[in-house]
C-alpha cells in the first residue's frame, strides 16, 4: 500500500516467449518454458518484496496476459483490477503516458512491449537505476517506481523516484 500522496508505478516487460512456430501471429506468441517460469518468480519477488498492486495495465498479446497470470499464481495479497488494453500492444511512450494518466489505482502494474516499454522506462525516473540491464530492458525486466502525486493524471517524466529493479532468471 502506498501512503497518501504518493503513487506506485511497476513497469514490466512480458516474459520471454516462444517463436518455435512461425505461423503463429506475433500478438498470439504464448510464453516459452524459461518465460513462464520468470513470470512466476516474478510475481513471488513482487509479493516478496510487498509491491502489491492494486491495477493491473496489460497489453493484449497472449505473452503479456500469460506473463500476468503467471505473476498472479503468487501469493499475493491484494486482488487487483485488471484491464487489457488493446493500445498497449508495441505502444510508445506517449501512449503508455496516456493510459497511466487515466489510472484510479494507487499501486499499477503496466505489463508491455520493447522498445516502448524501456523508452518509458527510461523516461520516468528522475535517475535512472544502475544496472547493466536497465536501457536494455530484456525480458521479465521490473522496475518499480514512486512518484510523490495524489492522482496519476499529474505524473510528469523525469519525476519518479526508483525503489526497486529486477530481471528475472528463469531458471529452474
Amino acid at each position: 500500500m502506498t501512503p497518501s500522496g504518493h503513487r506506485r508505478l511497476i513497469l514490466t516487460r512480458h516474459a520471454k516467449s516462444a517463436w518455435d512456430d512461425p505461423a503463429t501471429a506475433d500478438h498470439d506468441r504464448p510464453l516459452n518454458g524459461r518465460g513462464r517460469r520468470a513470470a512466476l518468480e516474478l510475481g513471488e519477488w513482487l509479493h516478496s518484496r510487498g509491491y502489491e498492486p492494486d491495477q493491473v495495465l496489460c497489453s493484449t498479446a497472449e505473452r503479456t496476459k500469460e506473463t500476468w497470470a503467471r505473476m498472479a499464481a503468487a501469493p499475493l495479497e491484494v486482488t487487483p483490477k485488471v484491464e487489457f488494453v488493446p493500445a498497449l500492444y508495441h505502444a510508445a511512450p506517449d501512449v503508455m503516458m496516456k493510459y497511466l494518466s487515466k489510472a484510479t489505482g494507487d499501486c499499477v502494474l503496466m505489463i508491455g512491449h520493447n522498445p516502448g516499454i524501456a523508452e518509458f522506462a527510461a523516461r520516468l525516473p528522475a535517475r535512472a537505476p544502475v544496472d547493466p540491464d536497465f536501457h536494455r530492458y530484456p525480458t521479465g525486466a521490473t522496475l518499480v517506481v514512486d512518484f510523490q502525486i495524489d492522482h496519476w493524471s499529474a505524473i510528469k517524466a523525469g519525476s519518479g523516484s526508483v525503489l526497486d529493479f529486477f530481471v528475472p532468471s528463469g531458471r529452474d
